[in-house]
């Protein structure tokens, strides 16, 4: 819809005329009355867009039908032989026989001429304003005095006495419609009937003008919408080409063609058999037992699921490239005859999505396929192979306990062994079973033969106290004596001196207590050896990471994909998002190579 222009135009524009001429030169020819009012006129037009002017831009113009217009024709229409003047910027009427704003008839001097002019000046230095001087013409209009600017009419007034900008003066001027006319009909006297004139009434050259330039900012307008509706018509075919028919494409994909697919669900945890050691200390014990102690099989896991590895496994057991190149799916999600490992992991990766909760702990696992019962089973078939990789992270420390347990108990074994050889060798080459039992024989020996020694040399005391004793039983009784201490000797020999090659006695009995507290010591390394075995097999056997699901496999009975509403919305958002930047980058680049 164009809305037409109902301000005002004022004309703008210069054209050289007689009246500039006649402004530009004080000794003008003398123009008819009413050329020398179409000059100031035009002068005054000239005049409006002076900067240097210090009232409204319309200068002592009189405004057309006002009036001082009036009056001032008629004074001219009545008065042929009056001359009309230029000078200063200024002009007025000088007839020959009018009264002057002072009431004497007779012509106007140039004395009188020279005094208006200044004081015309001295209100114009005033700096008086547009609505001021607009105001001082209007009072004088009422009042009836015919002024040919508005610095002239504030001068009149102020000559009559009357002070055009009191308050009392502009009130005066808000009159009813039934004072205007009693006024009028007062003031001008009777109204005759106007002669009717036939003539054809031509349009004015200024309306001629006014609607010329209507027309022009009509057909300009029109062609701004012109433009408009074609930009806006370009716009929308852009976006229905770009836009539009790409997401009817895919909404016509999603809800005719897509294969609808079933989504099968499942969640489960990885847990510790074992509790929190008590000699455990930090943080390491603190999280034993927890979410985050499980945290690394948890993702170990989760990478393996998502792994070439286990799409392999899955492929062999239940067919997952077989499944997805079935002519039964839409050619877009269908996979190629034959396909190769590496399409066949991207599809598995698009289908088996698992997700790992950190703060719970759990891994949520969704597997798509194109019917309800083959997603439960790859369902199943993937839980299986996580327990399995749970078992085999676990299986290489229990393998290490019980091998280092194994290999502990052959190397006591070994060395318990060894020192009973030792034992044995040497009880065979002393030929002493028990070293204790033959030093206490020998010591036994030793004390008799001591007692012995003692009462033989008590008998002999005895005997050598008879101031006359036997000679025979005396030398007898010191033979026994001798004999006596060489037995003791020999005994005493026995046990700290070496004889007929062997060592001695206390050195045999030292090698066997070394020999036989060397084999105490390694049965009973091999003891302690036995239960560490013990205690690794009973650790081994116990599964101490095992996998416990939380929600079950379930095949759904209505398919999960597509979503066919949300999809569509996304396409839509998808395909104006690359409008859109492509449209940006497209007016950047002509930007920049317009510049």
């Amino acid at each position: 819809m164009t809305t037409k222009v109902k301000a005002q135009k004022f004309r703008v524009r210069r054209t050289p005329r007689a009246a500039q001429s006649a402004v530009a030169q004080p000794d003008a020819e003398v123009l008819s009355p009413e050329e020398a009012i179409q000059a100031d006129i035009r002068a005054e037009d000239d005049k409006l867009f002076d900067n240097g002017a210090a009232d409204d831009g319309f200068g002592d113009m009189p405004y057309p039908g006002s009036a001082a217009a009036e009056s001032s024709v008629t004074h001219l229409s009545q008065n042929p032989t009056g001359r009309k003047r230029v000078q200063g910027g200024v002009a007025r009427t000088l007839a020959s026989g009018t009264k002057d704003e002072e009431g004497v008839s007779g012509e106007v001097t140039p004395a009188d001429e020279a005094s208006i002019d200044a004081e015309i000046d001295a209100i114009r230095r005033e700096g008086l304003s547009g609505r001021q001087l607009r105001m001082a013409r209007r009072v004088a209009q009422k009042h009836g005095i015919a002024a040919t600017s508005d610095f002239d009419a504030v001068r009149l007034l102020r000559k009559q006495g009357i002070d055009p900008f009191q308050r009392s003066t502009m009130l005066e001027l808000v009159t009813t419609d039934k004072d205007a006319s009693h006024a009028l009909t007062t003031t001008e006297g009777a109204k005759l009937p106007k002669t009717v004139d036939n003539t054809p009434q031509l349009p004015s050259q200024n309306m001629m003008d006014r609607l010329g330039r209507e027309d022009e900012i009509s057909r300009i307008q029109q062609d701004i919408a012109k433009r408009r509706r074609r930009k806006m018509l370009l716009l929308a075919a852009r976006l229905l080409v770009f836009v539009g028919i790409p997401t009817l494409l895919a909404g016509f994909y999603f809800y005719k063609i897509a294969t609808p697919m079933y989504a099968t669900k499942s969640a489960f945890v990885i847990q510790q058999a074992e509790a929190a050691s008590a000699a455990g200390s930090g943080l390491s014990s603190m999280l034993k037992g927890t979410s985050f102690g499980s945290s690394q099989d948890s993702i170990a896991v989760q990478d393996y699921l998502t792994s070439r590895d286990a799409m392999l496994r899955l492929d062999s057991d239940a067919g997952f490239k077989a499944h997805f190149a079935s002519k039964a799916i839409d050619p877009i999600q269908r996979l190629p005859e034959n396909p190769s490992n590496e399409a066949a992991y991207k599809v598995y990766l698009d289908r088996v999505s698992i997700g790992y909760d950190p703060t719970e702990g759990l891994l949520r696992m969704e597997v798509v396929a194109a019917d309800p019962q083959t997603s439960q089973e790859f369902s199943d078939l993937l839980v299986k192979y996580a327990e399995e990789q749970v078992d085999h992270l676990t299986q290489r420390l229990r393998e290490d306990q019980m091998k280092g347990a194994r290999e502990s108990l052959a190397d006591a074994e070994n060395k318990m062994q060894a020192a009973q050889e030792k034992v044995v060798l040497l009880q065979e080459q002393l030929g002493i079973i028990s070293p204790d039992a033959e030093t206490a024989a020998i010591m036994s020996q030793i004390s008799g033969f001591d007692t012995q020694l003692q009462q033989k040399k008590l008998s002999l005391q005895q005997l050598l106290d008879n101031p006359s004793p036997n000679q025979a039983r005396v030398d007898g009784t010191r033979g026994d004596i001798r004999r006596l201490e060489e037995i003791i000797a020999d005994l005493r020999k026995q046990l700290t001196e070496a004889s007929n090659g062997a060592g001695s006695l206390a050195r045999i009995t030292a090698e066997q207590r070394m020999a036989e507290v060397d084999l105490a010591t390694r049965q009973a390394m091999v003891a302690q050896a036995i239960q560490a075995l013990e205690a690794s097999r009973i650790e081994a056997n116990r599964q101490v990471r095992y996998l416990s699901l939380s929600s079950r496999p379930v095949a759904p009975d209505e398919p999960t994909y597509p979503r066919k509403f949300e999809n569509t919305l996304l396409a839509l958002l998808v395909f104006s998002g690359i409008y859109l930047m492509a449209s940006l980058t497209a007016a950047v680049l002509r930007e920049q190579v317009s510049a």
